[in-house]
């Protein structure tokens, strides 16, 4: 009796897992749709994530092959796929072997290490077969260390509809997310760490939207934001309730930025008598309070048409360059936007270029004006910013030393950012030092 009962146990666990296992599976399938609709982000680590796995792992060796990166075991013999010869089934190719596949918000990345004789153009070459292997919206492939490169994907166009990430962090000093990268994850800028910017862009590309969310995110925190616009303060003229100070034509410029490089100055006098090498090292309550000098428009300040007019166009470069070189340790960050910067404006702007380690291109009029923002960094991110067409508006490329990546900016609209500066305007520093130069 006992064991019959045990033999109908061991017959009936078996059929109810299997029961089990297709209700489970079942309701997965049922509710995929509405996963997918709801939280993108589970269900494609839940669904998608495996099932990309899988076809790179299955195709990666034929992808190589196909895509002409495996190489003979035999150096005088070149492999083509199905060929036999003598009988003899054909040797398999080495391929590049390829690391953990790690997932992103919206896709995943990995590192492949090349063979001897490969170099990365290589494989960016082979980023479309890529995509269209592993069923993928989009691969990018960008060097990584010499030797290996990083393939990434993307599983939809996440710039066509960025989502605002949740903040979960508190909010660090000037730290702002202003939109999301292609991988998915908040684009920041973090002027702690990289202090100073460049941003380029046409009329209605988004490079007013990107200045829009980055004052948004500064208007709250304890910073100084101070203006510089020369179109008679048009653009930056919204934000006027949350500026310490605003320059809206060269002459006021030229002053504005003699007295931000003397206020730079006496904060490397305290410094310096504190045996401190930046203001980060000063007590709290001694700590001066960060400025964040936006400068829109920066052709305006380097057009001339008279000799006066050089010698205020020389001046505003060169305070704009101690303001760069000086700046980072002392509490003073650049922004710098334009819609057209190139070697014509003159050699100062060639200069301070060099300063600025952050850039953001968005689509541009004319090639210069790209090779002005990216040409220096990375071949790679200016054919991407040179791709970008005006459907694409508030797309980017933003690059610095550590790579570049694509991305979109929150729409902050003017009333929006308007709004926002009125709101904090309570906030605003009083700086005395800059009231001489409105």
């Amino acid at each position: 009796m006992n064991l019959a009962s045990t033999a109908s146990a061991g017959t009936t666990w078996p059929s109810s897992f299997l029961v089990v296992a297709a209700v489970l599976v079942s309701g997965l399938l049922l509710a995929g749709p509405a996963l997918h609709r709801r939280y993108p982000v589970a269900w494609w680590l839940l669904f998608g994530l495996p099932v990309a796995c899988c076809r790179v792992i299955r195709t990666w060796r034929p992808l190589m092959a196909g895509c002409g990166l495996a190489v003979s075991r035999r150096p005088a013999l070149t492999v083509v796929s199905g060929l036999v010869g003598k009988g003899a089934p054909p040797p398999q190719p080495l391929v590049p072997r390829f690391g953990f596949i790690r997932p992103t918000a919206g896709g995943f990345w990995l590192l492949a290490r090349l063979l001897p004789g490969q170099v990365p153009e290589d494989f960016v070459k082979a980023a479309p077969a890529m995509a269209e292997a592993w069923g993928m919206h989009a691969v990018r492939v960008a060097s990584q260390k010499p030797g290996t490169v990083r393939i990434t994907a993307s599983v939809t166009d996440s710039l066509a509809h960025p989502r605002i990430p949740k903040q979960r962090d508190p909010v660090h000093l000037l730290r702002v997310a202003v939109g999301a990268l292609e991988t998915g994850a908040a684009w920041v800028i973090d002027l702690r760490r990289i202090p100073h910017w460049l941003i380029v862009g046409a009329t209605r590309s988004g490079k007013s939207t990107l200045i829009n969310a980055l004052v948004a995110g500064l208007a709250p925190q304890p910073v100084a934001l101070v203006g510089v616009d020369c179109k008679g303060g048009m653009e930056l003229s919204l934000y006027e309730s949350r500026l310490s100070a605003l320059a809206t034509n060269r002459e006021q410029a030229v002053r504005l930025l003699a007295a931000l490089v003397d206020l730079t100055l006496d904060r490397m006098t305290v410094c310096r008598a504190a045996r401190v090498r930046n203001i980060w090292g000063l007590p709290e309550q001694e700590r001066p309070v960060p400025v964040v000098v936006i400068v829109d428009e920066i052709a305006e300040l380097f057009l001339i048409a008279s000799r006066n007019e050089k010698d205020e166009a020389h001046a505003a470069g060169t305070a704009l360059i101690r303001l760069a070189q000086l700046g980072a340790a002392l509490g003073v960050f650049l922004v710098v936007a334009g819609q057209r910067v190139g070697s014509d404006l003159g050699p100062g702007v060639t200069a301070l270029r060099a300063q600025l380690g952050g850039r953001v291109c968005h689509r541009v009029a004319d090639p210069g004006t790209a090779e002005m923002a990216l040409g220096d960094l990375d071949p790679d991110a200016l054919k991407a910013a040179q791709a970008i067409t005006p459907e694409q508006a508030g797309t980017a490329v933003l690059a610095s030393g550590d790579g570049w990546e694509r991305a979109r900016s929150h729409l902050i609209t003017e009333a929006d950012a308007e709004a926002i500066a009125a709101e904090y305007a309570h906030l605003t520093p009083h700086l005395p030092e800059l009231l001489d130069a409105k």
